[in-house]
């Protein structure tokens, strides 16, 4: 079999059917529910935690044109998942249109991708969150030493791969890993029981954020937004728009939620219609909430002074006496909010090892279905673990531009692969139809390819070797296992 011989859209719809003995996974979600969980992803780590270091290291107050920049990259990718997640109805995301669309060796390309994306992800926002967490303990009166409570190691830009690591003097961030094994085993009890905790802690984290942009714009101080967009240091990527270009690669990691949507489509009940309003509808209610929390935060504090885990806390620190009511709430907010995110970034990530393993690209094991839960315990629990230790162990800057680049990439596949059903299969039914093809998956393109390019050089270093990793696991387990390869290789 080829590399790129693709797998049929007739045979993905079955397998979303589930097999004779009824081994799928349980539809149990409506459009409300597809919304709140997108909501749940995206609102969180971008407000409470990246805004305030893109703001600080590269864009400035300007870090709003970086959300309009990045938003605008999402808005084409987000209609190009539309189309494929009513079309095939599958857990398992980008991995599985890519294979539907463009062969296996490019659906191995990006499942081993989304690894990176909702792995490092969930990761990053227990780090975010850890950062309230203790915030929150402090002004209780209760101190978690820094030793526990942030990450052993730091990375410095530009002293190569290996060698930019260093030592902070702390142990390890046991609140992160705690959080991760708490919301690890509500994903094991099952997604309906996580999607109700979820619209719950939705609900308290947007009116929080709603407070803060209402009462904060009242004591904006408006010298903080001079100049909106710093000068250039003379390096790429440091301010001027070089540094909107790189602050929007960052923050896109605030807008894969609707990403995270998508991995459920096989636990919708009516995925032709509630997909594309999942996706879109949270796309587009977080982009307004993101632009106004940006002007308000740069607004409230200077841009340099950003930089730390809870940058929205800080904001409303410079407000004085007048906001002292909204601190505890802020941290109430992030903690609840942040929990939300790494929720959906733990569901998002079993399911695409769920859909592999259907494939045969992955050992049986990653397919298991819980006999009672209905939920693909052995991977949910895998991945809670090593996600937990990579919480433990990295800082949030490293972890997030490594999600970002791994999300572009996926996204640049996913608008390629519109394209190219377009012409390989013009005729079947498309529930939702991608509008403009091919201008809009083309600027998809465009736009997310030129904010990887933003990224940082080291960041690019970790994505080659992770998938020169992904290609020796392929290459020894997957491609020989392939059950699209054994089908074909038997005449089926």
């Amino acid at each position: 079999m080829g590399l790129f011989t693709t797998k049929s859209i007739a045979d993905l719809q079955r397998e979303a059917a589930g097999d004779s003995e009824g081994h799928t996974l349980k539809r149990t979600l409506g459009a409300l529910n597809l919304t709140t969980l997108g909501i749940g992803a995206i609102i969180g780590a971008g407000i409470f935690v990246l805004t305030g270091t893109a703001a600080a290291n590269y864009a400035g107050p300007g870090i709003v044109w970086s959300f309009v920049f990045a938003a605008a990259g999402c808005l084409f990718a987000g209609l190009c998942y539309a189309e494929f997640s009513s079309m095939i109805p599958v857990a398992g995301s980008a991995y599985t249109y890519g294979y539907a669309t463009l062969g296996e060796f490019i659906a191995w390309i990006i499942g081993w991708d989304l690894i990176l994306e909702y792995l490092f992800g969930a990761a990053t926002v227990a780090v975010g969150w850890s950062g309230y967490f203790t915030a929150f303990m402090r002004e209780l009166g209760l101190n978690i030493p820094t030793a526990l409570s942030s990450a052993p190691l730091k990375f410095t830009e530009g002293h190569g791969f290996i060698n930019g690591f260093s030592t902070t003097g702390a142990v390890i961030n046991i609140p992160a890993m705690v959080l991760v094994g708490l919301m690890t085993t509500l994903l094991v009890i099952g997604i309906k029981e996580s999607a109700g905790f979820n619209n719950l802690i939705v609900i308290v984290k947007l009116a929080i954020v709603l407070l803060v942009i209402g009462f904060g714009f009242q004591y904006v101080n408006q010298a903080n937004w001079h100049p909106f967009i710093p000068a250039n240091t003379g390096e790429f990527g440091h301010f001027g728009w070089s540094g909107i270009v790189r602050g929007a690669g960052v923050v896109f990691f605030a807008y894969i939620g609707f990403d995270a949507v998508s991995t459920a489509a096989q636990e919708a009940k009516n995925p032709q219609r509630d997909m594309p309003i999942g996706m879109l509808g949270s796309l587009a209610i977080c982009t307004v909430l993101y632009i106004l929390m940006a002007l308000v935060m740069t607004g409230l504090a200077h841009y340099t002074e950003l930089n730390v885990p809870h940058p929205v806390f800080v904001a409303i620190e410079k407000a004085g006496p007048a906001l002292a009511w909204l601190r505890p709430l802020i941290n109430i907010g992030a903690i609840a909010g942040l929990a939300s995110v790494v929720l959906v970034m733990l569901m998002g990530q079993p399911r695409v090892f769920y859909s592999m393993s259907r494939d045969g690209l992955l050992p049986p094991a990653f397919g298991k279905i819980h006999p009672k839960f209905q939920t693909p315990y052995v991977t949910t629990i895998m991945t809670g673990i090593v996600a937990g230790i990579i919480a433990g162990l990295f800082p949030i800057d490293l972890l997030g531009e490594m999600v970002s680049i791994g999300t572009l990439l996926a996204f640049v596949i996913v608008c390629a692969g519109v394209i190219a059903l377009r012409y390989t299969n013009p005729g079947i039914a498309r529930p939702f139809r991608t509008p403009f093809v091919p201008l809009v998956p083309a600027l998809g393109i465009l736009v997310c390819g030129y904010m990887m390019y933003g990224l940082p050089g080291a960041t690019w270093e970790r994505l080659v070797v992770w998938m020169i990793i992904g290609f020796v696991i392929y290459f020894a387990y997957g491609k020989s296992h392939s059950k699209l390869a054994r089908a074909q290789s038997n005449g089926g």
